[in-house]
């Protein structure tokens, strides 16, 4: 196994963690920022106001895309193990 093929294996887990993390991240990223909008023009500062919907949000957004995200990385996984024949011998 040369560099090329080992800095090819760390380039595609790379865009995988991105691909799989983006809904849940981008999802809540967008809850904060609403939340903080909200918490900015009504003056209430509660702890608890910028935490729960950023966690029902998580819950929500991986019930949804949950099964996809492990069809993806089972496969990412098989592929990759598959390969290692090939990359040893």
């Amino acid at each position: 196994m040369n560099a090329q093929q080992v800095f090819t294996v760390g380039q595609q887990a790379m865009h995988m963690l991105l691909m799989v993390s983006a809904p849940v991240l981008l999802a809540v990223l967008v809850v904060g920022l609403l939340v903080s909008v909200f918490q900015a023009a009504t003056q209430i500062n509660e702890a608890t106001l910028s935490f729960v919907p950023k966690i029902l949000t998580a819950v929500a957004v991986l019930a949804i895309v949950g099964p996809w995200m492990m069809t993806t990385l089972v496969e990412f996984l098989q592929r990759t193990l598959l390969s290692i024949p090939t990359a040893v011998g």
